[in-house]
């Protein structure tokens, strides 16, 4: 028989043993009692680690762009699924798609648990639904075609799991990004991208390196299937939407560099025409 104290040692080494790298203790103590050059400082410190972290998984990035790209290629979507921070930003990488390259809204879409009043404000236990994350991806009516990414820092979201086994089931190409290593969200994946940053400089808030390290995945990912779709030309974002005056005097600038053509010429055909792309296209007639 275990007594108390054995007992509760057992429980404790164990769960020590289980916890994750996301929640593991900070490098740094006493943050309270530093400078606000020292707490800068001691973060950039921490952020540097970040780019090498995820230049570690850039085979695993690239094997799920690579099992991603065919299905786009013949008109499947992509969609990602994440709660709080995680979630957040696969919505802000799927809205700049269309803007950027300019894709249809549908073709990127990112789902947070909690719907998208989580956006703003947190909803509480949203990320601990197992079924729910799959009937939101019904709600966009996913299907075998298209592709999905779970984004969890710590790698154990119910929300995030239970949406890409059941995306599995149904013949969805999957992914995931992660901060954690041999999580059951990257079992679950067919596709895991797993980018282990280490402590966080306040420890636990993932909003911070691990945060960072997710951003910089996703722009892997969107950049390269776009490029790879044929929304870049040269390094030129030729298909990127006309919604402000700075977009419009890129667009400028890209005509009468490419064209060799006068400023004002150059307005005038992206008047005409309406797109960097079309304008290209119309001289090559």
């Amino acid at each position: 028989m275990w007594n108390r104290p054995l007992l509760g040692w057992y429980y404790f080494i164990r769960a020590m043993a289980k916890k994750s790298i996301t929640e593991s203790e900070s490098n740094y103590d006493h943050l309270e009692q530093m400078t606000v050059s020292e707490i800068l400082t001691n973060i950039n410190h921490e952020d540097g680690k970040v780019a090498e972290a995820v230049r570690k998984a850039i085979p695993q990035v690239e094997a799920l762009v690579n099992a991603i790209f065919p299905r786009m290629l013949d008109g499947g979507k992509l969609f990602y699924i994440g709660s709080g921070t995680s979630g957040r930003l696969g919505i802000v990488d799927a809205s700049e798609c269309p803007p950027t390259f300019g894709v249809p809204h549908e073709l990127v879409t990112g789902i947070i648990a909690g719907g998208d009043g989580a956006i703003r404000k947190a909803v509480e236990f949203a990320e601990d639904d197992l079924k729910q994350g799959w009937k939101d991806l019904q709600k966009h009516e996913i299907n075998e075609n298209d592709s999905l990414i779970g984004i969890a820092a710590s790698g154990s979201t119910p929300y995030v799991i239970g949406a890409i086994k059941m995306a599995n089931e149904h013949k969805v190409v999957t992914g995931c990004i992660t901060c954690n290593l041999e999580t059951e969200l990257s079992k679950a994946a067919t596709f895991p991208v797993e980018v282990p940053v280490g402590p966080e400089f306040v420890t636990g808030s993932t909003r911070m390196k691990a945060g960072t390290a997710q951003k910089l995945v996703l722009n892997m990912v969107s950049t390269s299937l776009m490029i790879k779709l044929g929304r870049v030309e040269g390094n030129k974002m030729v298909d990127m939407q006309l919604t402000n005056q700075k977009l419009v005097e890129r667009g400028t600038y890209m005509l009468m560099e490419s064209l060799n053509i006068t400023e004002e010429n150059a307005r005038e055909y992206l008047g005409k025409y309406g797109s960097v792309r079309r304008v290209l296209e119309a001289f090559k007639k």
